[in-house]
């Protein structure tokens, strides 16, 4: 019975199976009534491998062995039970699931490809099975053919590029400067990472024909572990399970639960008993966590090449991709920090915060009904100053630089893809054509025509029928976003409400301080109906897509990745755009103020504006998101792997754990997210967003990015290679769709940050007071000097009698002024009430307005041209990498030609010593 398992066809027949595993069920069934192939009974346990020695090739760090049966190594078998055949793939069920008819026949075709299976029974749960699956060499070269995978065939060559001489006798400077300087942190010892040979070879599609061609010095590492995975899992999805067109794939066996998981094997343990400094690496897994997962090594350098063999070059784009976004952050960050350092040291010569902070004879009018007081101005002192740190004569230039920034970043990463699709292999790989997806194959299968690429007949979605799902689920969408409005308008009556409310608190501080109050509160609110909102997003993208019908899978990933971000975004930058942009712009003036619903009298800017405000938003919705993300990525896997690890103590031991194979160490691990790597680009976009489209009010955004990135890709790793299992590789040559979604982020925030800059910030109104009816009118200049008595032209005239009553203060302010307040003041540009035209707009309003516009007009115009400008300049492809792929397309096609000639030459000696043989027989 173990033979019957373990022995696959032999090489002679093996070509004679058809590349795609679609034979007939009957056929395989008759094969087997007639004895072509022996299979075990239905979930037979008699072909359960309990015992025997299980070794390990790859991973020899012991552990220890309690709990496990008598006789089992110690090694934490990546094997067979014959300690050669390596598992390429582990598929788990459970004995009393209803589905054992479709596994024994799907079963009976993996064997029938020619991969080796081998039955165990889980040490924790008798109930539980690990089918392990080993391809052996004529399986892994069939298929690497048909999969065109790329493999190494002969050592690149480099050539240094001719130089003039003066150039380079500077390089021979520098590098002696260079000589003298300590060796950078951030670079790893070489003799720490393993040399990959692939990433300094030519590679070609591999063809079993042209073997000779490769370089294969042991056939049993030629096809690493990734790449033996992928085309086992290649296999699984084409082997059938019962008759019929669409009845084969592991997904589907996946999905109606006749295995319970499927993933290929990690590398053994990350923990080592012995320093890698001393012993080395025990395998790929351990070096991973001791170079990259480790928090002790924070501030070394992604081992990219490394993380790609592991985890498949989707995966490493994503960690490249990351790396390069945080690397990019720290000019970021540091021209952040130094525009608020500006602001820090320029704040005792502000002109503005000074008189605001010396005018103890401005009484400024209640923000809300009633219960509001009067206040001086100068009690709103502490705020100017803040207002100054974030707005600040730098604040256009930073605006300028981040908009520039955003576009090197893109441009500089797609030269930074195109080099890592050069050494990975990934410049002319092409996705196959995508197979169907089952749902759209079941609802369309009455209607088919053919495949112009592959002229096979397939299902068809009618024009109007998936234009009408189409328009259903953007009637979806637009609904969703409503539901953020109304999400919004509820937080603004909120702000409304309690503005009152707290101004007639019992603490002093709060009733002091009431804006502050009602700001704070309301963003934590704000966040809590985010996350609330997001989990109904989810499911409501889900609905939507699924409507939908899209045709392939790639198909229905782009698109629920838009709806998803899409979602995420109105709901993640609504309110801040609400006090961007809204907060105090519509409430009128005292005596006629604007109401909701004809109640509530809008919420009006603090009197040092409404910037602090959207400070506080972006910072804390910031930081908490960022704080709330990384506990859940880390936390909860944390959580489910010791809850686990805690029921395996309590069950077999305490050191149960330790010896129990790798199967089923792994098997106790956390799945991937179903999404892939959605979520981890979904919270790095969003945190882009933030970065780049409100950061003329905040600066310290790019700085507090770089400090959560830096800690996120060690979370992230350390995710990867300790709490989940191992993901399945897999290819991809750029991000996807997310590259697409960072470009228009880009164009958004020039548009957002040149009206935060026109319309939020004092900047324009101060620029226009300096230049027109300042004390530096007509000189041209808009020095500190020039901005003397600003803040007494910025604000109008109102008679305390001409309150409406609803809204007239209860207090006349005699208990803090001495005597009955008769004027009050308020920001806005209006007559005073004594002229021809009482509280009517002023030419300086009409001066400012203009101004607004015609800034935010210049500014849009000059940094897209300045962004087209740069994304001309800078070419996609780098110089020496476009030598570097037309020497290499030179090389292999003289190494082509030569093997061509040498294979000529050699057909035409052995027809001559056949010749020779013929006449000595014949004379």
């Amino acid at each position: 019975m173990e033979e019957s398992l373990a022995t696959a066809p032999d090489s002679s027949t093996q070509d004679d199976v058809p590349p795609l595993a679609v034979k007939d069920v009957n056929v395989l069934l008759e094969r087997e009534r007639s004895g072509g192939i022996s299979s075990p009974s239905r979930d037979d346990d008699s072909t359960l491998q309990n015992q025997g020695t299980h070794s390990s090739i790859l991973d020899d760090n012991t552990k220890s062995s309690a709990g496990l049966p008598e006789g089992r190594s110690k090694s934490s078998s990546l094997c067979f039970s014959d300690g050669k055949s390596r598992i390429d793939y582990i598929l788990v069920y459970r004995k009393a699931s209803s589905q054992s008819e479709k596994r024994e026949v799907f079963e009976r075709n993996i064997r029938a490809e020619g991969l080796h299976m081998e039955k165990e029974a889980s040490l924790t749960n008798s109930d539980v099975i690990f089918l392990k699956l080993h391809a052996p060499w004529d399986v892994l070269c069939r298929y690497a053919e048909l999969m065109n995978i790329r493999m190494p065939f002969r050592r690149k060559i480099f050539y240094m590029h001719r130089r003039h001489k003066f150039m380079s006798r500077m390089e021979k400077r520098i590098n002696k400067f260079r000589g003298w300087l300590p060796r950078k942190p951030m670079k790893f010892d070489n003799d720490r990472l393993p040399d990959l040979e692939e990433n300094e070879s030519f590679t070609a599609p591999f063809s079993r024909s042209r073997i000779h061609h490769f370089i294969i010095h042991n056939k049993d590492t030629f096809f690493n572990n990734a790449t033996r995975s992928r085309i086992v899992h290649h296999i699984l999805q084409r082997v059938k399970y019962e008759e019929g067109k669409t009845k084969m794939g592991l997904n589907r066996l996946l999905s109606n639960n006749s295995y319970e998981a499927a993933f290929p094997l990690h590398e053994g343990s990350y923990h080592s008993k012995n320093s890698i400094r001393t012993h080395g690496a025990e395998n790929h897994r351990h070096l991973l966590y001791e170079c990259w997962a480790w928090w002790g090594v924070w501030y070394k350098y992604q081992p990219l090449d490394l993380i790609r063999r592991y985890f498949g070059e989707k995966i490493g784009l994503y960690f490249a991709w990351l790396g390069w976004y945080t690397g990019m952050l720290f000019p970021a960050a540091l021209v952040g920090l130094l525009v608020f350092l500006y602001g820090l040291f320029t704040l005792e010569h502000c002109q503005v915060s000074k008189e605001i902070c010396q005018a103890n004879d401005i009484i400024m009018c209640p923000i809300c009904d009633q219960y509001c007081p009067y206040l001086r101005l100068s009690d709103s002192c502490i705020y100017a100053k803040v207002t100054h740190l974030f707005d600040n004569g730098a604040t256009v230039f930073f605006a300028v630089f981040m908009a520039v920034w955003a576009t090197v970043f893109l441009e500089f990463w797609k030269r930074r893809r195109a080099v890592l699709a050069y050494d990975w292999d990934l410049i002319d790989w092409e996705e196959e054509e995508e197979e169907i997806r089952p749902q759209f194959e079941a609802k369309y299968s009455k209607k088919e025509r053919m495949n112009p690429i592959s002229g096979k007949p397939e299902p068809y979605q009618a024009f109007s029928d998936k234009y009408s799902r189409l328009i259903v689920s953007t009637s979806g969408i637009f609904f969703m976003i409503l539901v953020v409005i109304a999400a919004v308008f509820g937080i603004v009556i909120y702000r409304v409400i309690t503005v009152s409310t707290f101004a007639a608190f019992g603490w002093a501080l709060i009733r002091n301080n009431s804006q502050v109050a009602t700001t704070g509160t309301a963003v934590c609110i704000n966040f809590c109906i985010i996350m609330l909102l997001n989990v109904l997003y989810e499911k409501v993208a889900l609905l939507l897509t699924n409507l939908e019908q899209p045709r392939t899978e790639s198909e229905w990933e782009n698109s629920f990745t838009f709806k998803m971000f899409l979602f995420q975004f109105v709901n993640l930058n609504s309110s801040t755009f609400y006090i961007a942009f809204f907060l105090g712009r519509f409430t009128g003036r005292p005596g006629a103020y604007l109401r909701l619903i004809n109640r509530w009298k809008l919420e009006e800017c603090h009197p040092s504006g409404c910037l602090i405000d959207l400070c506080m938003q972006m910072g804390i919705i910031m930081v908490l998101k960022q704080t709330w993300n990384n506990f859940m990525e880390l936390g909860y896997p944390l959580m489910q792997n010791w809850w686990t690890r805690r029921r395996l103590r309590r069950e077999h031991g305490q050191n149960a754990k330790a010896g129990f194979p790798q199967w089923e160490r792994d098997f106790n691990l956390q799945p991937m997210n179903a999404y892939g790597l959605f979520d981890e680009y979904l919270e790095m976009i969003l945190q882009f967003g933030f970065t780049t489209i409100f950061v003329a009010a905040f600066p310290l955004a790019p700085l507090l990015a770089l400090i959560n990135n830096i800690i996120e890709i060690r979370l992230d790793a350390y995710k990867f290679v300790t709490q989940w299992r191992r993901p399945l590789p897999s290819q991809a040559k750029d991000i996807g769709i997310w590259y697409g979604i960072l470009e228009g982020i880009g164009i958004l925030s020039v548009i957002t940050n040149a009206f935060v800059i026109a319309v939020t910030s004092d900047f324009i109104p101060r620029l226009v007071y300096a230049y027109k009816y300042g004390p530096c009118a007509g000189q041209g200049r808009a020095g500190e000097g020039c901005m003397m008595g600003y803040v007494n032209a910025s604000l109008s005239v109102f008679r305390v009698s001409d309150f409406e009553r609803r809204s007239h203060p209860r207090t006349n302010g005699s208990e803090l002024f001495g005597e009955a307040v008769k004027y009050c003041r308020y920001r806005d540009y209006r007559e005073p009430p004594d002229s021809a035209e009482p509280y009517s707009y002023t030419l300086q309003f009409w001066h400012v307005l203009a101004a607004r516009l015609a800034f935010i007009i210049v500014f849009e115009h000059m940094v897209f041209a300045i962004k087209t400008l740069i994304a001309y300049l800078i070419p996609d492809l780098p110089k020496d990498l476009r030598d570097r792929m037309r020497r290499e397309k030179y090389l292999i096609q003289e190494m082509m030609y030569e093997a061509e000639l040498e294979r000529l030459q050699k057909e035409k000696n052995e027809k001559k010593k056949k010749d020779r043989v013929h006449h000595k027989e014949w004379p």
